[in-house]
């Protein structure tokens, strides 16, 4: 909701409880009480896919190189387990370690395509400090009135990413009110 100032500049008003605290949710992710709240992952516009597969690839090889280690030793001493247990550790992580670093990138490219769609729910939103709600003035591009973990929820859906709300997540759970309205995105 906006109030326009005799003559001054617009205002944002919660449509939920009128209170006048309200900030973009870019600025309150980083904000006053930001980090009190958890407002930086409670209002994430999406999944943070940076570097993942580099790093899965490193431990994936060097617990390979850990195979390869038991599969020389027990060839050294004589020892069979070693041997044979190195080789299928080392077959596990080797192929392993690719199959995730696929996922991982199947992921980011998911985000990444979904980031346009997030960024048009996300930008225009903001966030009540009174009455902790998210909302959009004006109506567009959503209406409604939601919690944190209801617009998390909307946004990472709307974006084709809501399969990776980590476990644990209360966006995960929340349930969107039957009267929250997404126009179709602009083709």
């Amino acid at each position: 909701m906006e109030i326009e100032a005799a003559g001054g500049p617009v205002r944002v008003v919660c449509p939920g409880c009128g209170g006048a605290e309200v900030r973009t949710v870019e600025q309150a992710r980083g904000g006053k009480g930001a980090l009190r709240d958890d407002l930086h992952g409670r209002l994430a516009p999406g999944p943070d896919k940076t570097g993942d597969g580099c790093m899965h690839f490193a431990e994936g090889m060097v617990l390979t190189g850990i195979g390869i280690a038991l599969v020389f030793m027990g060839l050294q001493q004589d020892k069979p387990l070693y041997t044979i247990g190195g080789a299928l550790l080392a077959l596990v992580c080797f192929f392993g370690t690719f199959v995730v670093v696929r996922d991982d990138r199947r992921e980011k490219d998911a985000a990444e395509a979904g980031n346009p769609r997030a960024e048009r729910l996300w930008r225009p939103a903001y966030h009540c400090s009174d009455c902790s709600s998210v909302f959009c003035p004006g109506g567009t591009p959503w209406q409604g009135v939601l919690t944190p973990e209801q617009f998390k929820k909307l946004v990472w859906t709307e974006a084709g990413y809501a399969d990776q709300l980590p476990a644990g997540d209360k966006a995960k759970d929340a349930e969107l009110p039957a009267d929250v309205r997404v126009p179709p995105t602009p083709a």
